[in-house]
């Protein structure tokens, strides 16, 4: 057996003093000014009572370039790269708003229309039911999770998908 000899080298993590712009500091030395952070739940939550309509045109977006996959299926791979990048767009949003649901549909609409997707009839319509699941969603402002409302929009699209996959 050969001995191996190894020597760890820990180097200090700087990263804190690089972007802060401060010398070393304790934890106990980090404050925040309670006013601004006051002022910034103040504006995301004004952000938040305008997220519903200002998805809708995203939603919207997603069903023209849905059209769009029906109606000239010879562009189908151009028109998922349009619909991957919308839901990328999407996908962190709905969360942040009080919407997961958007966030889950659109996190799924966006690993759908990666490039390994086939451009088939049947995966455009499982794309058309995370569509209509998010329309539901802001529709009928079902908001968090969605309680019961949210698991049955759920198994919806997950029978949707299972039904195209047969």
């Amino acid at each position: 057996m050969v001995k191996v000899s190894v020597r760890f080298y820990r180097r200090k993590n700087k990263l804190r003093e690089k972007t802060l712009g401060l010398g070393p500091m304790n934890d106990d030395e980090i404050s925040f000014d309670e006013d601004l952070m006051e002022q910034a739940m103040m504006a995301l939550n004004d952000m938040a009572e305008d997220y519903p309509d200002w998805v809708s045109g995203l939603i919207q977006q997603l069903a023209e370039v849905h059209r769009r996959c029906v109606d000239t299926p010879e562009q189908r791979y151009q028109h998922f790269e349009q619909l991957h990048a919308i839901a990328h767009d999407m996908r962190g949003q709905g969360g942040t708003f009080g919407y997961q649901l958007i966030s889950d549909f659109s996190d799924g609409l966006y690993d759908f229309t990666g490039k390994t997707t086939a451009t088939s009839d049947r995966n455009v319509e499982i794309i058309k039911a995370h569509i209509d699941a998010m329309r539901v969603v802001i529709k009928d402002r079902v908001s968090g999770d969605g309680g019961d409302i949210g698991k049955q929009l759920k198994i919806g699209l997950e029978q949707a998908i299972k039904k195209n996959n047969q």
